[in-house]
């Protein structure tokens, strides 16, 4: 009897798409169900009932939740085939420290650069830029973070490209000039399919974000 997987998501969200490329990855097949967060639905609350947030992924009627717990969890059960994380523990415990990081710095400073102005902003502009260069310096001169190949701390990161643009746009700086080898990095993993399938456009992300700005009342 074959798995029943389930992914319970919301297009533009950072960690709903970790989940996406992880599935991908490991070639498992699964059902896309596209959440709308005002009206939950009742599998959501059912699945999620603590945080009621998505993602999560249901295998087998067993939920599974927070999307770094949700990317161990893809590795370990579809251990087969394309291992996420280093075998070596170090590097296993370097890749979860610096995803740990990622996860506790940048969506909230991304947040404050769209809903904040002047010295806030700047501020958080001045704090991302100084987190992006110290992730660009873990990267070295590696292809990837998981060394040659795609891994797990690439996937963990990669989907921050894809508000990169609404970040840029909104607080007025380049990404690029700050950081050109973690852009090199982004075009790379872009150049996987299961990577750039995954990901949504940056200017529907921007998008977004100039509807949520209108109805936020910032202008």
């Amino acid at each position: 009897m074959a798995d029943e997987v389930i992914l319970l998501d919301f297009w533009p969200s950072l960690f709903g798409m970790r989940c996406r490329i992880a599935l991908a990855e490991k070639g498992v097949k699964y059902e896309y169900k596209e959440e709308d967060l005002r009206n939950k639905s009742d599998l959501l609350l059912r699945m999620n009932p603590i945080h009621k947030k998505i993602p999560v992924l249901v295998h087998n009627g067993k939920p599974v939740c927070e999307s770094l717990i949700i990317l161990h969890y893809i590795d370990e059960a579809w251990s087969d085939k394309c291992p996420l994380l280093p075998s070596d523990p170090y590097q296993r415990a370097q890749a979860r420290f610096w995803a740990d990081y990622i996860d506790k710095k940048f969506y909230d400073l991304g947040k404050k650069l769209w809903t904040t102005k002047g010295e806030e902003q700047e501020a958080a502009k001045k704090e991302l830029i100084d987190s992006l260069k110290l992730l660009e310096g873990e990267l070295g001169d590696k292809p990837f973070y998981g060394g040659e190949k795609l891994g797990f701390l690439d996937i963990a990161f990669v989907p921050f490209y894809t508000w990169f643009y609404a970040y840029e746009t909104c607080g007025n700086f380049s990404i690029e000039a700050e950081c050109p080898k973690l852009i090199a990095w982004t075009k790379r993993c872009l150049e996987i399919e299961n990577v750039s399938k995954s990901l949504i456009e940056p200017q529907k992300v921007y998008d977004l974000v100039l509807r949520l700005k209108k109805s936020l009342g910032i202008e």
